[in-house]
This record gives C-alpha cells, structure tokens and sequence, in this order.
C-alpha cells in the first residue's frame, strides 16, 4: 500500500445507512484519487516512493555486479598465478631438452666442466738442482753482491771475489780430488772481515744434485785455499783454521775461517765459528734466491 491512499471502503452488505455509505464512498473517491494526483502544495508523495525504490533497486545492482566483478578478478588472479606456479603448468614441467653437457635419463654424457683450479707454483728447488733447469747468469758478483752484508745484525765487509772453472786449483788437501771426481764445473769465492777474523766462503757448481751431494759426503781432510786481497791480508795459509762444507741442490759450499793475525783457531774461538757459520748460511740462502727468482719467472709464463 503506498502512502496516500485512503482506508479500506466498507463492501456490500456492511451495516451500514444511506449517509454511511454515501460518505465512506465519497471518502474512497477521494482517497483514490490522491493517490493519483496531490493537492496543490502537497509533496508528491507516490513519486518520491517510486524514486526511492528506484535509486534502491539500482544501488542494489551496482553492489552486485561490483561483487561479480571482484569475484572474476579474483578468480583470474588465482588462474594468473596457479598458471605460473603450479606443479601442472607448463613453466615448471621438465624441458624436452636437457641442456648440453648434462647426464639425460636415458643415459647421456655425464656433466663436464672446465677446470679452474691453477696449477701450483713451480719447487724452487727443481730450478737449482739440474743444470737442464738452473739457466739463470751465474757469477762471482751476483752471488755476492755489495760491498758488505748484515747477517744476524753484525755487518761483514766484503773483500776480494773470484771465478774459475778449474775448480781444484783454488783448494787445498783432497777438496780438489774430491771436486774433480763428482764434475765441478765451477767454483766462485769471495772473503768477509770484520775486527780480524776473516772467511772465504766458496760455492763449487755441478750438473746435478747428487754430484753435489757426493762432493760435500766425500770431503774430509782438505778445504779451499783463502782468497786474500782488497784490504784483507793473507790468512789461513799455515795455520789451523776452521773449515764447513754443505750442499742444496746442484751447489757445494765451503767455507775457511781465521785470524789474520796468523794465530791458530781453537775451540774457544767463538767469534770464528760465528763468522763462518753466518758466511756459509749467506751463501744457503743466495742458492735459495735463485731458486725463487726462476721459479717465479717461470710463474709467470703463459699456459
């Protein structure tokens, strides 16, 4: 029932009179008829209801057709991704082709890759203990070089040096035998001093290290003559001296070591045996520097 209209009329057979039913028809006339038309300067009331109903109803269907919309877009969202991340979806399914370098299913090559560790540095050793290896320039003065060297935190002033491939003519004793047996190639010298002690420390050169190595096991009563000259006087020539012999690699080194005072070493001569113990382990490590020196030239080649 919209709003406007009259109470219900009373039908036929109601109790009613003349007046009564005159009025109460004349009274639904009327309120049918407002609800047709209002009275001037009445709201229009049955209009405005329509509008209402209307705007609701059309409200009413927006909202469910957004909600169908977001429904859709959810739904290809999930499809969207579903798509891309599903175990089923075509993406994450295996590739026919296995890439090359890799072991297939039915058995294929085994995966291989390049080899990327570098290989290690090369011995300095093996370059100081074959003369097929030690190539390097080798004299008097580069093995000794400088007019002095600090050892151990005492300063030694070098004096003369010396080369000669007549190796048993610079010895004393069975050093000479000894070095011309086991094939000396070389034999260099050089003297330090210092506060009237001196040593002449010589380096005898060979083909190979077990040469060298005979050379220093054989050795046993001679040793090298002292190398004087270049403000160091003559020594060790009729006096007892101290005497070493070692080898590394394809080298023998010796060394005599005295007073050049020309009185005899004796056991309690500390400062001696110092002296020829720092001069023989100068010479050790100017075989090691060489051995490094070639070694890391070598390093450096290309593969």
């Amino acid at each position: 029932m919209s709003f406007g209209q009259g109470g219900p009329a009373h039908g036929p057979g109601g109790p009613q009179g003349p007046w009564d039913g005159a009025h109460q028809g004349q009274h639904g006339q009327h309120g049918q008829h407002q609800g047709l038309a209002n009275a001037p300067g009445t709201p229009d009331w049955a209009a405005m209801a329509d509008a209402s109903a209307t705007d609701n109803r059309r409200k009413r269907l927006l909202v469910v057709l957004g909600a169908a919309l977001a429904t859709v877009a959810v739904g290809a969202a999930v499809a969207v991704a579903i798509v891309t991340t599903g175990e089923d979806s075509p993406a994450a399914a295996p590739s026919a082709t296995a890439p090359s370098g890799y072991a297939s299913e039915s058995g294929g090559p085994a995966p291989s890759f390049a080899a990327t560790t570098p290989p290690p540095p090369p011995n300095p050793k093996d370059f100081v203990s074959s003369a097929a290896k030690d190539k390097a320039p080798i004299s008097a003065e580069s093995l000794f070089p400088g007019p002095e060297v600090t050892l151990g935190g005492t300063v030694y002033r070098r004096g003369a040096t010396g080369s000669t491939t007549a190796c048993a003519g610079v010895t004393r004793g069975d050093l000479g035998e000894v070095l011309t047996r086991n094939g000396c190639t070389r034999l260099m010298r050089a003297t330090y001093g210092k506060d009237g002690i001196a040593v002449t420390v010589g380096v005898a050169l060979f083909d190979t290290e077990a040469q060298a190595t005979r050379a220093k096991d054989q050795t046993d009563k001679g040793n090298l003559l002292s190398l004087s000259g270049a403000g160091v006087s003559g020594f060790c020539n009729t006096t007892i001296c101290r005497t070493t012999a070692n080898s590394y690699g394809r080298y023998a080194y010796f060394t005599v070591a005295g007073h050049t005072s020309g009185k005899n070493v004796t056991p309690q001569d500390r400062p001696v045996y110092r002296t020829g113990d720092d001069l023989a382990e100068f010479a050790f490590r100017q075989i090691i520097r060489r051995g490094e020196a070639q070694a890391a030239a070598a390093a450096e080649q290309p593969l």
